[in-house]
C-alpha cells in the first residue's frame, strides 16, 4: 500500500464522525449510525483502491451499504480487505457517553479474519506485555505477567471490562487479586487500543465482546506492537455453521495476532465522536467543526494524531453523511 492512503482513510473516519456527532445525546442511536454509515460509504469511493468489506454492518440482506462482501473504493490497485465500524458505540453517542469512535482498518487482500458477527473472548495488552499473555491461563497469571512487564504491582493495574452479567466471575477474580477495574457500558475497540498508550491509564482489556470489534482492535494493536488474543464464542448452531462457512474450522482454539491480522501492511484509522481516553470528540462551532483522529501504519510503525478544523459550508454533502439515493 502507498503511504498516502493512510491520510486518505483519515478523511473517511472524519466524515463518519462529523455526520454522526450531530446526534450526540439525542437518544436516537439508529439515526446516528445511519449518518455515520452514509458519511463513511461515500468517502470510500473517492479513494484509489479496490476494496472488499470483510467486517461491516452485516450481511447484504441486513444492511443497505457497507455490508460484508460489498466492493468499495474506485476500483484501482491495490486490492484490500476493509474492516469498518462507522459508529463504534451507538448507545454511547445516543446517551452522550465517552469513547464513541468511527473506525476503519485495511490490509492486503486475504489478511483480515472474516470474523462472524458473534461474541469473542478477548485479552488485549500494549507492546511491553506483548508475548507475555495467554488467553487459556487463569486471570491471576495474566495479571502477574502484565504487572511484571510494566514494572508495576498488580494493585496498580487498571483492567477494562464491559459491564455485563457474564463478567461477574472474572470481575470478582480481578478485584480479589487487587487490581483496579474500569467498567464500560459499550464499545470496546477504543479501550483495547488505549492499553498501548501509557498516558491513558489503561493496562489491559479482558472479557467477551463482539468478534468484528476484536478484528478492528487487533489491527490497531498490530500497528502499535501490542497484542490481542481471541476465541470465538458461537451461541447456537447457526453461528457455528457460519464460522465453518467462513473458513474457521476449530472455534475453540485461541486466535493469535497472525490468525486475526496477517502480514505487516495494515492501516488503522479512528476519529473520536465523543470524548474518550484516547481521542477528543467532535466539536461544532458556527459553520465549522473540529475532529481528533488517530491513524497508524504497521509497516512503518508510524502513529499520527491528527487534529483538523473543517469548514462545513465548503464540504460536499456526501462528506457530511448525506443519504445516498
Amino acid at each position: 500500500m502507498e503511504r498516502e492512503l493512510a491520510l486518505e482513510f483519515v478523511r473517511v473516519t472524519e466524515a463518519a464522525a462529523l455526520a454522526s456527532g450531530r446526534f450526540m445525546g439525542r437518544g436516537d442511536k439508529m439515526a446516528a449510525d445511519e449518518a455515520a454509515v452514509n458519511g463513511m460509504r461515500c468517502l470510500l469511493d473517492t479513494i484509489n483502491f479496490d476494496g472488499v468489506v470483510v467486517i461491516g454492518e452485516g450481511e447484504m440482506d441486513e444492511a443497505p451499504m457497507l455490508y460484508i462482501g460489498e466492493k468499495v473504493g474506485n476500483g484501482s490497485e491495490p486490492k484490500l480487505d476493509v474492516a469498518v465500524d462507522p459508529l463504534e458505540g451507538t448507545n454511547l453517542v445516543a446517551k452522550g457517553l465517552p469513547n464513541a469512535i468511527a473506525v476503519l482498518a485495511v490490509a492486503e487482500k486475504g489478511c483480515l479474519l472474516h470474523a462472524p458477527d458473534m461474541y469473542m473472548e478477548k485479552i488485549a495488552v500494549g507492546p511491553k506485555a506483548a508475548g507475555k499473555i495467554d488467553l487459556d491461563a487463569p486471570i491471576i497469571d495474566n495479571l502477574k505477567a502484565v504487572a511484571d512487564s510494566l514494572n508495576k504491582d498488580i494493585s496498580d493495574l487498571t483492567v477494562v471490562i464491559l459491564d455485563r452479567q457474564r463478567h461477574e466471575g472474572i470481575i470478582e477474580e480481578i478485584r480479589n487479586a487487587g487490581a483496579r477495574i474500569k467498567l464500560i457500558s459499550d464499545g470496546d475497540v477504543a479501550p483495547a487500543i488505549a492499553v498501548a498508550f501509557e498516558n491513558t491509564g489503561v493496562d489491559m482489556l479482558v472479557g467477551i465482546g463482539g468478534a468484528p470489534e476484536g478484528v478492528l482492535a487487533a489491527a490497531g494493536l498490530k500497528c502499535l506492537g501490542g497484542e490481542l488474543q481471541g476465541r470465538l464464542k458461537p451461541s447456537n448452531q447457526q453461528e457455528l455453521e457460519r464460522c465453518k462457512k467462513m473458513g474457521i474450522k476449530d472455534v475453540n482454539r485461541v486466535l493469535r495476532m497472525e490468525d486475526i491480522v496477517k502480514g505487516e501492511d495494515v492501516i488503522f484509522s479512528a476519529t473520536g465522536i465523543t470524548d474518550g481516553d484516547l481521542l477528543k470528540g467532535v466539536r461544532y462551532f458556527g459553520n465549522g467543526a473540529s475532529t481528533h483522529s488517530l491513524v497508524m501504519r504497521a509497516k512503518t510503525g508510524t502513529v499520527r494524531f491528527v487534529e483538523a478544523v473543517h469548514r462545513l459550508d465548503k464540504k460536499p454533502k456526501y462528506a457530511l453523511g448525506a443519504v445516498l439515493t
